[in-house]
C-alpha cells in the first residue's frame, strides 16, 4: 500500500486530535462533481429536528475517536481518484483542533470542502483568512425569521452571526453552496421563496426534501416528505427568483 507523505512522521510528531467519529472513504454527493472522502466530527449546538446525524449530536463521547494518522493511511491508496475531503459533523467549527487538522491536510495538497450552519463566523472567517478552504456548504435552515429559525434549529439561534456567515462566504471567492431542508410542518412556500430571495446573487442554492429516516424528533419519524411534485414545485420558484 502506498503511503502519503505525513504517515512518515516521526512518531513524536503531533498530530490534530480532532473529534472524528466516521469517515465515508468515497462519496459522490458531498461535494458537487467531486468524488470525495468524507470525516465526521463530533458535537453540535443545533438540535434540528429533522437531523439524521444526531448520534455526532447528543451522544459523540460514546463513539470512539479516529486518529488523523489512519485516516491518511487508509486515503492514500484512493489519492488518485479522490477530489478532496469534505469535513462535517455534527458542527465541525465547534472543534478546536479543526484549523490544525485543515492546515494538515493542505501541507498534504488535499482540497478541502467545509460543511456548518454558520453559526461560528469567527472560525469561519480564521479558516477562510488562512487559505485553508477549497470549498463551503452552509446549512441555511430556513428564512431569516427569528421564530421560524429557532424552530428549525431546534434552539435559540443568533441570526446576526448567521448573516455573517453569509456574507463571509459571499465574499470569499470560493465556490460555496447555501443549502436547505424543507420539512412539512416546518417550511411553506412562502418561506422557501423567500429564503431564495434573501440568498439570491450568492453562491449556488440547494433545496433537500426531508427524509424521515432516523431523524433527531422520534415524532417526525413517521411523517411524509413533500410530495416529488410539491417539492419540484419549491425548486422551480427557486430558480425563477434567480433568474428574475
Amino acid at each position: 500500500m502506498s503511503v502519503c507523505p505525513a504517515t512518515a512522521r516521526s512518531k513524536d510528531a503531533r498530530w490534530p486530535a480532532a473529534g472524528i467519529k466516521g469517515v465515508l472513504e468515497t462519496s459522490f454527493v458531498d461535494w458537487p462533481e467531486r468524488l470525495c472522502a468524507v470525516l465526521f466530527l463530533g458535537r453540535c449546538n443545533f438540535r434540528c429536528p429533522f437531523c439524521h446525524n444526531h448520534a455526532l449530536v447528543l451522544q459523540p463521547e460514546a463513539l470512539p475517536t479516529i486518529g488523523v494518522e489512519s485516516i491518511l493511511e487508509r486515503l492514500a491508496p484512493l489519492r488518485k481518484w479522490l477530489g478532496g475531503i469534505c469535513v462535517t459533523g455534527g458542527e465541525p467549527t465547534l472543534d478546536p483542533q479543526l484549523p490544525d487538522l485543515l492546515a494538515l491536510f493542505k501541507v498534504e495538497a488535499w482540497p478541502v470542502k467545509l460543511d456548518t450552519n454558520g453559526s461560528r463566523p469567527e472560525v469561519l472567517e480564521e479558516l477562510l483568512g488562512q487559505g485553508l478552504l477549497d470549498a463551503v456548504a452552509m446549512d441555511v435552515k430556513t428564512v431569516l425569521v427569528q421564530d421560524k429559525y429557532d424552530r428549525c434549529a431546534g434552539t435559540a439561534v443568533d441570526l446576526q452571526r448567521i448573516q455573517r456567515s453569509i456574507g463571509l462566504l459571499r465574499a470569499s471567492g470560493i465556490d460555496h453552496e447555501f443549502r436547505m431542508t424543507v420539512v412539512p410542518g416546518l417550511h411553506t412556500e412562502a418561506d422557501v421563496v423567500a429564503w431564495g430571495e434573501t440568498l439570491a446573487g450568492a453562491g449556488k442554492l440547494t433545496l433537500q426534501n426531508f427524509n424521515p429516516k432516523a431523524t433527531l424528533d422520534p415524532e417526525l419519524a413517521g411523517m411524509a416528505a413533500f410530495p416529488v411534485t410539491v417539492f419540484a414545485g419549491f425548486r422551480e420558484r427557486v430558480l425563477a427568483r434567480l433568474k428574475g
